[in-house]
């Protein structure tokens, strides 16, 4: 795969957002960056930290105009750093739509069931990564594609809002 070109690069101190908004270990991404981007905050990215710790990410609003990019415990952890500590980091457009690899057993079940991948299709790009996130959190195969089906068909329905 060709090494895609850097589109932004800079070091910040990491920050955590308040608890009451998921208490997120994070770093920055300025509203005039992503507005050049031609999917906007629908981009999909590689993070590279310190540089040799890359995860895939997305964008998520920070609430002032501007947006930000999550930093797992687990990253910062092998970049050895901490809230606090100034990280040196790079983005990358990641190649891959979704923004996460497809499990083999999601695409072998698409592939041999008609319904189910007419209905994977068209759910948004968020709603695609939760199926998977899903799956992959399970071990056993039987489990996994049973789970893939539930998922699959709940994401077809209508979310309940709170009043």
């Amino acid at each position: 795969m060709p090494k895609q070109e850097i589109l932004f690069e800079e070091e910040q101190v990491i920050q955590q957002l308040e608890m009451r908004k998921g208490g997120y270990f994070y770093l920055t991404i300025p509203a005039e960056f992503v507005n050049r981007l031609e999917q906007k905050r629908y981009t999909r990215f590689i993070c590279t930290i310190e540089e040799n710790v890359t995860f895939q990410c997305g964008l998520n609003h920070l609430g002032d105009g501007n947006f930000f990019i999550i930093l797992g415990s687990k990253n910062l952890k092998a970049a050895n750093k901490k809230l606090g500590n100034t990280l040196h980091f790079t983005l990358q457009k990641d190649p891959n739509p979704l923004g996460v690899a497809m499990p083999e057993v999601l695409e072998a079940l698409l592939e041999q069931d008609d319904t189910l991948k007419a209905i994977f299709e068209k759910l948004s790009m968020g709603k695609k990564r939760h199926v998977i996130h899903s799956i992959n959190k399970i071990k056993d195969i039987d489990k996994q594609i049973n789970a893939a089906i539930r998922v699959i068909h709940e994401q077809t329905k209508p979310r309940k809002r709170n009043l």
